[in-house]
């Protein structure tokens, strides 16, 4: 194939018969990788996330978006405090973790704040939030948190694109 040159785009509409094919096309969008945490009856829980977005600079707000269908969903459901930390591109082993685990707080260094989130260290950033709003989603719930306190620090970011780990470098 010549430099430049592309594959031909396939186009179709989505519906239920072809899900893996919408999921490979929304795939297609680099992103970022998160692990947001909050408090729960059953100890500190933590799930992987990639559907983080800053929203308003004024007020400080940010969403993310809990699949329905996770096993983790309830305790994020219940959440009114919860923390969203940005990985770096040496904590793949970290997300991993936490892929497998709600509660693979063990083997990491962590504490919890004062409305008992536990909060990951060396993250690229993390941000302290209070729920202030949720909406349907279809499969997904879509939550709002007001940004209470915010921490950042120099790094490459851990990225998420085609179903494969990456990084993104910092200039």
């Amino acid at each position: 194939m010549p430099d430049g040159a592309m594959d031909m785009p396939v186009t179709f509409a989505p519906e239920a018969g072809n899900a893996r094919q919408l999921r490979d096309a929304f795939g297609r969008f680099a992103t970022g990788v998160t692990v947001v945490t909050a408090p729960s009856e059953d100890g500190p829980v933590g799930i992987v996330v990639n559907s983080f977005s800053s929203v308003s600079l004024d007020p400080a707000l940010v969403l993310w978006a809990p699949a329905k269908t996770s096993r983790r969903f309830r305790y994020f459901a219940a959440a009114k405090h919860y923390a969203i930390h940005v990985l770096s591109a040496d904590q793949t082993e970290l997300c991993q973790g936490f892929g497998k685990n709600a509660h693979a707080f063990d083997d990491i260094i962590h504490h919890l704040n004062a409305q008992g989130v536990p909060l990951i260290e060396d993250c690229l950033a993390r941000f302290e939030c209070t729920k202030t709003a949720a909406y349907d989603g279809g499969d997904h719930m879509i939550v709002v948190g007001r940004v209470d306190q915010a921490e950042m620090r120099d790094g490459d970011a851990l990225t998420f694109y085609a179903g494969k780990f990456g990084q993104a470098a910092q200039t």
